[in-house]
């Protein structure tokens, strides 16, 4: 076996046992716990609210174990399985030309991407999560979706694709430094793009009607500086009854988003203390630092893939044995990701590190008091454990424990 081919087949390999573990840690911590609830929510959160979350939890969790497995083996097989040379050859034998080949193929392998995913993302809505009551999609609104998600990505893969191979027949020496320009440039206008584009051909948005509330948010954005499009309320509740709220889009595009199951569970001064929050997001540059890593990150992949793509044996090794652009950029994300893993945890810590600046800056804003209402209220709801297995949270939590972010705003409050 060629040594790149066998360093690959480690890092996914063991990646995947990594992963596996952590999972198995977080089902045994969390059923450990699961007849205790936290004193922090001692009187917030019953034990049948608990042990529901606990279940949850550990049934997410196992879901998600087959879902990694099932990933893993894809990957084997599209690479070393010889799928990628498979399907590569069967439309090479059209007769094309490379550019349309090239597209067709990475257009094929997120399509088929796709499918293989539905079948599990139907289990999850109509199995998982209607055994906690909180599927509310029906079986037409989810092949709507399907379908929408499906023409919507093959159009999207399409052109950068496109874009991308004659990017690389134009410049074959540079190329990787062209590419990482268009995708860097695709992901901030996918920015500006998806609030007004893309996601209302999912959900509708309306403006929000209720005048106090939206008086109480009007203030809190101009005491934060802040501008935006306006505040909608997004149908969440058609598909789930889980509850959220989230700013969209960059620069002049900025939208407010409260899901209207949020609404019906919080009070004004909870649901303006979850806005502050995410303000803090953008206020405190967060939005922008994690862009800029995103970028540094991606230029070091794709000049690691252009030094490697110059051996069409490590190309052959991997899964590719006719060597093209397209087949590298395939293979690049076929096989970057068991690499990425070490990363999980620094990133997660990144992640953690800028939720509590978030609730210190929501704190200041707004009431620290009625951002733990309002926490305590979407843990609940959600069913959100309040007990993770503390090494699986330090590897894939981008949100802090539960226990320790309500402790943090009660020393906060109290300083």
């Amino acid at each position: 076996m060629h040594p790149a081919a066998l360093i690959f087949l480690v890092a996914l390999l063991l990646g995947t046992a990594l992963r596996v573990w952590l999972a198995a840690r977080q089902v045994a911590f969390v059923r450990a716990h699961r007849a205790v609830v936290p004193q922090a929510f001692a009187g917030a959160v019953t034990i049948e609210a608990h042990a529901k979350a606990a279940d949850y939890t550990v049934a997410r969790t196992r879901f998600g174990i087959v879902v990694l497995v099932a990933s893993t083996l894809l990957t084997l097989a599209w690479t070393l399985g010889g799928g990628f040379a498979a399907f590569d050859a069967a439309l090479r034998d059209f007769g094309l030309g490379q550019l349309a080949t090239g597209t067709l193929v990475l257009a094929g392998l997120v399509l088929i991407g796709e499918l293989v995913e539905l079948p599990l993302s139907w289990w999850q809505a109509f199995r998982l999560e209607a055994a906690f009551g909180f599927n509310r999609t029906t079986p037409a609104l989810f092949v709507r979706d399907a379908v929408k998600s499906a023409v919507l990505s093959l159009l999207l893969t399409t052109a950068l694709a496109a874009t991308a191979l004659a990017m690389m027949r134009t410049a074959p020496a540079e190329w990787w430094l062209w590419v990482w320009a268009l995708v860097v440039s695709f992901s901030l206008g996918m920015t500006f793009a998806y609030p007004t584009l893309i996601a209302p051909l999912f959900n509708h948005f309306t403006p929000l009607a209720d005048d106090a509330l939206r008086q109480r948010v009007d203030a809190l954005l101009l005491r934060c500086g802040f501008t935006s499009k306006g505040v909608s309320v997004m149908d969440a509740s058609q598909r789930s009854a889980h509850g959220n709220a989230y700013f969209t889009g960059f620069g002049t595009a900025k939208r407010i988003v409260l899901f209207d199951t949020l609404l019906e569970r919080l009070q004004p001064d909870e649901v303006e203390a979850v806005l502050a929050h995410e303000l803090g997001h953008f206020r405190l540059d967060h939005v922008r630092r994690r862009l800029i890593a995103s970028a540094a990150g991606s230029l070091l992949l794709f000049w690691i893939a252009a030094t490697l793509a110059t051996d069409p044996a490590v190309l052959a090794a991997l899964g590719a044995p006719v060597a093209s652009g397209h087949a590298t950029l395939a293979l690049l994300a076929l096989v970057a990701p068991p690499f990425l893993l070490p990363l999980k945890p620094l990133a997660a810590w990144w992640s953690r590190r800028h939720e509590f600046e978030a609730d210190d800056y929501a704190r200041k804003m707004s009431d620290g008091k009625a951002l733990a209402r309002a926490l305590v209220v979407l843990y609940r709801e959600n069913a959100s454990t309040l007990t993770p297995d503390p090494l699986y949270s330090a590897f894939h939590d981008s949100h802090p424990p539960p226990a320790r972010r309500l402790e943090r705003l009660a020393q906060e409050a109290a300083a």
